[in-house]
């Protein structure tokens, strides 16, 4: 059982209840017992954490990561992911399932729940695949994932081209209530493209991926989803256009809910000037005009939600010559530092930016999760304590993750996670935190 704590002298932020308070926060058991002005009545063996000029919300949850395992431990790991998603402030991730076999099956999915269960820190929750081997020729079992414990369903990174097919995904998605979450692009317009399509790409002499290669497919996934009624889940948008499109298909009535990346948010083309294949990603950083139209999607909703689409790769997969480096950023360990660039710019509000990682993403993956991304009493402690203000400068020396492909290395932001708690336990905790009794 664990110990009860008391986080002191924060600012308790928890959209689910539209909560913006500075005060104590107090929890027994692993779940959350109370919130108030000032608690003096504690349990006699309670920790103390002084939250003074820190927030204090809900636990991250992350809709859309890579853990590798199983297929490509060398890459990352459930246990390595998890922890490394726990110093980024999640407390709970889902997981993709283009791992080798491809989460196709019950058998894979009992695999990464099993392995969750004992080697992960956080919550691990798995996606299946929507084709069997991701081949998107013939449906999976839906039945059988759904049963297994999937929250959605996705050929991440393989887009259906069959349009028939992904009917019939949508369709079936409908019986068993969960969402279709596709990577929407157009492979035969950015077949062999490494960055965006425009002027840098031309100076580097590489292959651009149009705005359209995304585009195409997100209207094609806009008409099926108004056609079956069942629910789409747009991944990592990166364009204006695609912005638009979804939100015309919002007012049109369509079930769409949509995503977007921390790097597409805070990186534009301009970060591969030097042929870093770090900052090689699919789709691509894109252009200033760009990164403030899906700024100005988060604002008005069309955005519902932030996803990292944590992307590990070994130190050799990125050594090599930009066109054959895999895309990928590891993402788990600068979110929080990277998306506080838009509150402090003023881009965005801080209770904004937390509901996109805590409470929209709980309803989105549906009603069996309703306790979790709040704080309200009786429910999970899941809990997020980062400063706003602390600024460090990125060492991939430092990551918990296998994966250190970032382009932030050696970059400085502003806004740090100082500790992570799930169900009542400290699973990540900087070293400048002190703890007292």
């Amino acid at each position: 059982m664990n110990k009860p704590m008391l986080i002191k002298n924060g600012r308790i932020i928890d959209p689910s209840q539209n909560l913006d308070v500075i005060g104590d926060l107090l929890m027994t058991d692993g779940a959350i017992k109370e919130i108030a002005s000032d608690i003096k009545k504690m349990p006699t063996d309670c920790t103390i954490l002084d939250a003074k000029g820190m927030i204090v919300c809900p636990g991250f949850i992350d809709l859309h990561c890579h853990l590798r395992q199983p297929g490509f431990e060398e890459k990352e790991t459930i246990a390595t992911g998890s922890k490394a998603a726990a110093k980024g402030g999640f407390t709970t991730i889902c997981c993709m399932p283009n791992t080798d076999p491809a989460l196709d099956n019950k058998a894979t999915i009992d695999f990464i729940k099993a392995t969750a269960a004992s080697e992960a820190c956080i919550r691990v929750l798995p996606i299946g695949c929507i084709t069997k081997s991701r081949a998107g020729k013939e449906l999976a079992d839906m039945g059988e994932l759904a049963e297994a414990g999937v929250v959605a369903l996705s050929d991440d990174g393989s887009t259906i081209a069959d349009s028939r097919i992904m009917k019939q995904a949508l369709e079936y998605s409908l019986i068993f209530g969960l969402p279709i979450s596709d990577h929407c692009e157009d492979a035969m317009l950015s077949e062999g493209g490494q960055i965006n399509e425009g002027i840098i790409a031309t100076r580097l002499g590489l292959k651009g991926i149009p705005n359209a290669a995304e585009e195409n497919v997100i209207a094609r996934d806009i008409a099926l989803a108004k056609l079956t009624g069942a629910r789409i889940h747009i991944c990592h948008i990166s364009s204006e256009g695609s912005v638009e499109l979804v939100r015309n298909a919002k007012k049109d009535g369509v079930n769409i809910t949509a995503e977007v990346t921390p790097h597409h948010l805070t990186m534009d083309e301009e970060m591969v000037l030097d042929f870093d294949t770090n900052a090689k990603v699919n789709p691509p950083l894109r252009t200033q005009k760009d990164i403030a139209a899906l700024v100005a999607g988060l604002k008005d909703n069309t955005i519902d939600i932030i996803a990292t689409d944590h992307a590990p790769h070994t130190d050799n997969d990125k050594l090599c010559e930009f066109a054959v480096a895999p895309f990928g950023i590891s993402g788990f360990e600068t979110a929080m530092g990277s998306l506080m660039k838009l509150v402090h710019n003023g881009d965005i509000e801080i209770n904004l930016l937390i509901s996109k990682l805590t409470a929209v993403p709980a309803k989105i993956i549906g009603s069996k999760f309703s306790n979790l991304g709040t704080l309200k009493q009786g429910t999970a402690a899941d809990i997020t304590i980062f400063d706003p203000d602390t600024e460090w400068t990125v060492d991939v020396k430092d990551f918990y993750s296998k994966g250190r492909n970032t382009p932030l290395n050696g970059h400085k932001l502003k806004g740090r996670v100082m500790t992570t708690i799930y169900n009542g336990k400290i699973v990540y905790k900087d070293n400048s935190v002190k703890l007292g009794v």
